[in-house]
C-alpha cells in the first residue's frame, strides 16, 4: 500500500504536449489563465508529451494557503497577474499517466510511480514529486508535522492498483482525533484524457 500526503486539496490534471500545455480541474474547467508563472516551468521540467496527476499549491508564511489558491479563480486578468507575482504556486506531482506515446493507466501503480520518478529525477521548485511511503508509522507522523500547515489528509493507495475511472481505488484517511477512512470515487471523466493526449491533442476530454 502507498500513502501520500494530500495538502494542497487543489487537484489538477497536467497536460503537455511540446509547446502547448493544459491545467484541468477534478470538473474539467481549464486553469492555465489562473497560474500564469507556471508555464516556464511546466515547459523546461515536464516530458515533452505527458499527462501527469497531482495538486497545485501556495506556501503562505504559516503552511500551505487554500484561500490563497481560491483567490486565484477571478475574472480580471490584472488580478490574476497581481496575485502571481505576491504569492508564487507550485506543483506537486504524485502520478505519470502517459509518457510520449504510451498510456500508462493500466500498468500498476508502482510502476507508474517509479516513471514519474525517472522522469522528474531533477525536478526543481516550484515543481516537487510528492512524497509516499510505505511505512504506516511515516504516515502517521505526517498529521502530527504538519497538523495546521495545510495537510488534508493521507492518500492509501495499493501498489498493484491500476488507473480506474469509476471505481474506488483510494481511501482517505483524516486525522478527527483518531484515525478515520472513507472513501474516494476516481471521476470517470478521466477515462479519455491518455487517448486525446496520445492523438496529440491537448484539449478538455469529455464524458463519454
Amino acid at each position: 500500500m502507498a500513502l501520500r500526503a494530500e495538502m494542497g486539496r487543489f487537484r489538477v490534471l497536467l497536460f503537455r504536449d511540446d509547446r502547448e500545455w493544459l491545467l484541468q480541474s477534478r470538473d474539467l474547467k481549464p486553469l492555465n489563465r489562473y497560474f500564469p508563472e507556471l508555464e516556464s516551468t511546466i515547459l523546461e521540467q515536464l516530458p515533452s508529451r505527458a499527462v501527469v496527476d497531482g495538486e497545485v499549491v501556495i506556501a503562505g508564511e504559516a503552511g500551505l494557503d487554500f484561500e490563497a489558491l481560491q483567490l486565484r479563480v477571478h475574472p480580471a486578468a490584472s488580478r490574476v497577474k497581481l496575485l502571481s507575482e505576491e504569492s508564487l504556486a507550485s506543483l506537486a506531482r504524485w502520478d505519470l499517466l502517459c509518457e510520449g506515446d504510451e498510456d500508462l493507466r493500466a500498468q500498476p501503480f508502482a510502476d507508474r510511480r517509479a516513471r514519474l520518478e525517472r522522469a522528474l529525477a531533477h525536478a526543481r521548485a516550484p515543481l516537487h514529486v510528492t512524497p509516499i511511503t510505505r511505512e504506516r508509522a511515516v504516515a502517521a507522523n505526517w498529521f502530527e508535522r504538519f497538523e495546521g500547515a495545510g495537510l488534508d489528509g493521507v492518500m492509501a493507495k495499493p501498489s498493484d492498483a491500476i488507473d480506474a475511472p469509476g471505481k474506488r481505488t483510494m481511501l482517505k484517511v483524516k486525522q478527527q482525533g483518531s484515525f478515520c477512512a472513507e472513501s474516494v470515487d476516481r471521476d470517470p471523466a478521466r477515462s479519455t484524457i491518455c487517448q486525446e493526449e496520445v492523438a496529440g491533442r491537448v484539449q478538455t476530454p469529455r464524458p463519454r
